[in-house]
């Protein structure tokens, strides 16, 4: 199990990790449009592991049609946490995550404290920022990670991403975002905020599904 963990202050909002809330879509962070999405991938373990590994070397960004640059690993190594039961009890012990891995470009992973600057634009609607990826999971069943907001965007917030593999042997891509609209334009009209959120998360579906279809 690989777990890792970075807020250093930097990220350009306060409610960090709100993705993870259970009651996200109900009570959102002040000012700011909740969104999730769920869709089915498809089953078994080896669909699991190549939308994993799609999912933490950039494919659903990339994938939409954004350009990942300035790709910054957090310097030194992170930690990883400690594993716990559904119990709360420790089952293993903290340590260093020191393995870094790179794509077929060179570009280092998903990785917790790294920060990237992203380019491009969806359906007109700018998707330009610096974002920061907060947290990063990587279980049996689930992996994922977090990406917050740092500067340069039209709104502050967060996503989350994950690969979930559960009991019934089905593969599901789940993403949850807060968007706080900061730029004039996305402040008068919270409608531009909820259709860039919805245009993001069908590039992120087309990039990681094989099988693209309509939400769940």
């Amino acid at each position: 199990m690989r777990r890792g963990n970075f807020q250093d202050g930097t990220v350009d909002y306060a409610a960090v990790g709100a993705t993870g809330a259970p009651d996200l879509m109900g009570y959102p962070p002040e000012h700011s449009i909740p969104a999730e999405a769920s869709w089915r991938l498809g089953s078994g373990e080896s669909r699991f592991e190549t939308s994993a590994d799609a999912l933490l070397s950039w494919s659903a960004l990339r994938g939409s049609g954004l350009e990942i640059t300035d790709v910054r690993p957090a310097a030194g190594p992170m930690y990883s946490g400690v594993g716990f039961d559904d119990e709360g009890a420790p089952v293993a012990p903290s340590r260093l995550e020191t393995e870094q891995r790179f794509d077929a470009d060179g570009t280092p992973y998903v990785a917790a404290g790294t920060t990237i600057r992203v380019r491009g634009r969806i359906k007109g609607m700018n998707a330009d920022g610096e974002l920061r990826v907060i947290s990063a999971v990587e279980e049996p069943r689930r992996v994922g990670f977090t990406l917050g907001t740092v500067g340069g965007s039209v709104v502050s917030g967060e996503e989350s991403f994950a690969i979930e593999w559960d009991e019934s042997d089905e593969v599901r891509f789940v993403v949850r975002a807060f968007d706080r609209p900061t730029a004039l334009a996305y402040r008068l009209l919270p409608p531009l905020v909820r259709r860039r959120r919805r245009e993001l998360f069908q590039g992120y579906l087309r990039a990681i599904s094989p099988l693209y279809s309509t939400s769940a």
